[in-house]
């Protein structure tokens, strides 16, 4: 007889795709984000960490997202990682370390670019479980988040690293565009109490 496996409500694991050319994928995102997210309580932070650099365009998708949330002024949601501040390679240990430090046991949401099979591009995947950024290079970095965010921006195989240079900017202005819709549709319908954002955090936040 097969044993069934019972998990916390905030632990169950989940998993949601869509592709970004879909015309309602903003909107399925914006469900799939504030079914999960409001989950979370309110005693934790939720964290968006974008991870990538502007210096390679298949790299970029994290930054472009942040870049894009953080005009926003979210009210439930905090980001790290935009185009003049990005969390990539170098950083992300000295990041992922300030954020905890930061936030008292933050929900962190990782969100990167990745590579895949041709017909799956453009595919976006929020996922229970860290993402593993540098995957497709070879680089053993900090696995990122609770929960993450993919975008798939172009084919896997051989020679990554010039594969994410040769990248097209539209694809991955679309992915990110699309992701990015989805998290400010969250933050508007997510139903969270509003807290007192303790100075550290605000001192912090702004500097990034």
């Amino acid at each position: 007889m097969m044993k069934l496996k019972i998990f916390p409500q905030n632990h169950y694991p989940f998993s949601y795709h869509v592709f970004s050319d879909q015309p309602e994928a903003p909107i399925l995102l914006g469900n799939y984000f504030t079914e999960q997210l409001q989950k979370i309580p309110n005693s934790r932070d939720i964290v968006l960490v974008c991870i990538g650099t502007d210096r390679s365009t298949g790299d970029s998708l994290g930054p472009l997202i942040g870049n894009q949330l953080e005009k926003e002024n979210l009210k439930h949601m905090f980001v790290y990682g935009t185009l003049s501040n990005p969390v990539h390679a170098v950083n992300l240990h000295e990041k992922l370390m300030e954020i905890k430090e930061t936030h008292d046991n933050p929900y962190i949401i990782g969100i990167d670019a990745c590579l895949g099979r041709f017909k799956n591009i453009g595919k976006i995947t929020f996922a229970k479980g860290p993402v593993i950024p540098g995957a497709a290079m070879k680089k053993q970095l900090p696995h990122v988040g609770d929960a993450h965010v993919t975008g798939i921006v172009n084919v896997s195989g051989m020679m990554e690293y010039f594969v994410l240079q040769n990248t097209r900017l539209y694809t991955v202005m679309t992915i990110a565009n699309c992701i990015a819709e989805g998290f400010i549709l969250a933050d508007r319908r997510l139903k969270r109490k509003q807290r007192l954002v303790p100075d550290k955090v605000l001192k912090k936040v702004s500097k990034k």
